[in-house]
Formats: structure tokens, sequence, C-alpha cells
């Protein structure tokens, strides 16, 4: 197996490089990169957790800093640095749950609680504190046995006491590198597998003789349509061809090619072909903690006018581009700059990038952004691999609280949320013309009242017949 340095320094290079494109290709082996690094780490007789900890961060920030536009890295090591802390709280209370049961069931045997290591103050409040919040989807996955229930046998020689006191140490201590890889690997497994689960929603949400209005080139996208015209749904889709690098061209080609009817548009007649789609969906590139969306350029402008034209604008993303910090961070970079070649050829317009007389500088000047961002407010629902995410009525998504994927794997439940979610977007003006008259009129009548209570006693009566 190769240096862990090594793999590090040739994964820096190719972030730098841009050798890696897409968010899901850079979660993978962000995660594939971190569980390397985790394997080949030497775990010392204490604190095990605390040297994964500073090994994992190490590497997160060479490689945040190779790529701060890529917030999958982020995200990836955020998640893993996760996993090690949930992973040895678990194993900690489970060692608090068997010195319990020890406690129990021999309280005048003091030899068998030397058995047990002692935990320190920090371990202990933390395990306290794990009894007052829910258990992470990590902590429902893994099947952490109970060490009280796992049976010791007894000996009388200090030799044998020696060899399984040292035996159980070194068990302990590879425990949780154990469970950090076992639960990297399905983080992996998720990452791989995400379009797929997306995929499975779509026909819930896309209807027969539908019109879909997509811009780009995305892969989540070209599965969610194809999964619901494997299910018979006839529907067309409009491909707004994605300028300057007309990624939209090679999405249509593969969505004809799959059996969709397909219709390419330019950008620029995306305001005049809106008022014949029924639905806008887009990929993204990251969703921020104020559910803001960093997605390729031009996806702004569709949102727009999707809200102009009270269209719903959905966004597909996996859970490995929810990112934990916001638009205004100092430390989160939100565009790049691509080729100018992409805009135009440096042939034809050399005589216009000519240094002017006297003036010091180029005399055109060519900007051409990498990625757009669509505030909260513009998008009506999110989509991923474990759920969806209505956005509240009237006002963006402030907290990205996913439903978990057995909600929507019942039967009887998804038929309603699909019908109710559908009647949020179709009458979403009209519910809450509705709901603001009548807090309107509430106000109102609740206001003339306290006016004719303090008007005085005398006129009371005759406020209130009134």
């Amino acid at each position: 197996m190769p240096d862990v340095h090594v793999l590090v320094n040739d994964f820096v290079v190719k972030l730098r490089k841009r050798k890696i494109e897409g968010s899901k290709a850079t979660a993978k082996q962000t995660a594939e990169l971190l569980r390397s690094v985790i394997s080949q780490q030497r775990m010392p007789h204490v604190n095990q957790a605390g040297a994964l900890i500073d090994a994992i961060k190490m590497v997160g920030e060479q490689l945040i800093a190779a790529n701060p536009v890529e917030l999958a890295v982020g995200n990836i090591v955020r998640r893993v640095l996760h996993i090690i802390r949930e992973e040895d709280l678990s194993l900690a209370t489970a060692a608090i749950g068997g010195l319990n049961l020890s406690a129990e069931s021999d309280e005048d045997d003091d030899f068998n609680r030397d058995d047990h290591p002692v935990l320190s103050a920090a371990a202990v409040a933390a395990a306290a504190r794990s009894t007052l919040r829910p258990p992470s989807l990590q902590a429902l996955l893994e099947d952490v046995p109970n060490p009280a229930t796992v049976p010791r046998s007894s000996s009388s020689g200090g030799d044998s006491e020696g060899k399984s006191k040292s035996a159980d140490k070194t068990s302990k201590r590879w425990k949780l590198k154990h469970n950090v890889i076992e639960a990297v690997n399905e983080l992996i497994q998720d990452i791989s597998t995400c379009h797929e689960q997306i995929a499975e929603q779509a026909v819930e949400h896309i209807h027969q003789n539908e019109v879909i209005l997509t811009l780009g080139n995305s892969r989540t996208v070209m599965e969610f349509l194809c999964a619901a015209k494997e299910k018979k749904r006839s529907f067309r889709v409009f491909v707004a061809e994605g300028a300057p690098r007309y990624q939209g061209h090679v999405l249509a080609k593969e969505l004809v090619a799959r059996g969709l009817q397909t219709t390419v548009i330019t950008d620029s007649a995306i305001f005049a072909m809106i008022s014949r789609v029924n639905m806008v969906i887009v990929g993204a590139h990251a969703v921020m903690a104020n559910g803001g969306v960093i997605a390729p350029i031009g996806l702004n402008m569709v949102a727009l006018a999707a809200k102009r034209h009270a269209v719903p604008f959905v966004v597909l993303a996996g859970i490995h581009k929810l990112c934990p910090l916001y638009p205004h961070n100092p430390e989160v970079l939100l565009n790049e700059l691509k080729s100018p070649s992409d805009l135009l050829d440096f042939g034809e317009f050399s005589d216009c990038m000519d240094f002017g007389s006297g003036a010091g500088s180029h005399l055109l000047h060519v900007v051409n952004p990498a990625f757009d961002y669509v505030p909260p407010k513009l998008v009506n629902l999110f989509i991923t691999d474990t759920g969806k995410e209505q956005v509240r009525m009237g006002a963006g998504v402030t907290e990205l609280g996913w439903n978990a994927r057995t909600c929507r794997n019942e039967p009887g439940n998804g038929e309603k949320e699909l019908s109710l979610n559908r009647i949020a977007f179709l009458s979403k003006r009209a519910v809450r013309y509705e709901i603001n008259n009548i807090v309107l009129k509430a106000n109102w009548r609740l206001s003339s009242f306290l006016l004719s209570k303090n008007w005085g006693t005398g006129n009371l009566n005759v406020w209130s017949n009134w």
C-alpha cells in the first residue's frame, strides 16, 4: 500500500489542477483518501479518537486549501470527523453501561471492577449528554455489542490476568478504528448510490403530459428524468443550452438516446418559454446552511423566471452537497473564473486585447464565472437521497431537516405527501393571500375592541354593540 503522504500529495495536485470535476467524484475520492489515512494511522494507547481527529484535520486543511470552491471536500471531512466522535461516544456509552451492570451484579466484588477501563470526566459527561439527543444515522446502523454481555473468564493466576487485560486493551484500541472504517465505507456507498436513491422519487413529482425545464448537464437530473420515463410517464423536457460551455447539448443528446422528448432552447429564451413549463428541475453544486444554492451559471436567471410565473423550482442534491457554512462566511469561496477562451477566440480578438496607448491596461476584458448563487426564497423544494424538504410558505429554507428514508417508503403516506406538496405549489399565492386577509381582519377587530375598552366605560356598551 502506498504511503499516505504520497496519496495526499497526489490528490492535492489533482484538486489544484481541476482534474476532478463534479461534486460526487470529488466527495467519493475524498472519502476514500480519508479512509486510507485512518487505516494507516498508528493508534496510541490512550486518546485514540484524538489521534484520528488530528490526522483528519491536518489532511483536511490541505485538501480544502487546494480547491476552496469544491465545497464537497470540506463536507466529507466534517462528516468523517463527526463519525469519529460518534463512534468514540458510542464506545464510551457502552463502557459506562457495562460498568453499571457490573456494579449491580457484583457490588461486593472489587476484583471484577478492575477489568474495566477508567473513563475520563469528559467521556462520562459526553455519554450523559448523548442520552438527551436522538441517535445519529450512523449510530442506528451500527450494531455495537455491549461489553457487559461479553463473557469473561476468571483466572486466579497473575500471569493469565495480565495477559487478559493486555488483550482487552489491544482489542479496545482497534475497535474504534474498525468502527470508523466501517462507517466511512457506508458513507462511500451512500455517495455512490445517491443518484439512484434520488431517482426513486421521480415518479412522485413528475406527472403525465408535463413540461420540465432544466439547464446545464447534471447526471442527477438525467437519472431523475429517465427514472420517470421508465415508469411510463410521458412528458417533455426543455433543456437550456448552458452557454458558454453548452453542457445542455450533452444532456439533450443523452435524454434523446434514452427516449425522452427533448427541446433545446437558448438561455436568453428562458423567460419566453417559462410560461409553458410546469416545473423546473435542476442540479446543484452545493447547498448552503441558509438554503441558498450554489449552482452552474445561469440558474439564478431561471429561478427568477420561475418565481415570476409561479413555477415550482426543484433542486436535486445528495447529502454530500449539504454544507454547514453560510454564503457570507469569509472562508467560503462561492465562485471562480473559467478561461476566456470559452467565450472568445484569441485569434479573432487579438487586436482588441493589446494595451492602449499610455493607458497601461487591456482594452477588452473577459469575465467567465463558473457558478451562480440562488437565494433560498427562490427555491420551492429540495430532493435528496434521504427524502425531500419543502420550503415553508412565503419563506426560504432556513433549516434543512431531511425526512427519514423509511418515511417515504410507506405506500400510504407517499401519495398524501405528494398531493399536499403539489397543492402547496399550485395554490401558494392563493393560500398566502387568504392567510394574510384572515390575520389582517383578526388584528383589526382586536384593535377595535381594545380601543373601545380604553375609550371609556361610558361608551363601552356602544362599542361592543357595534
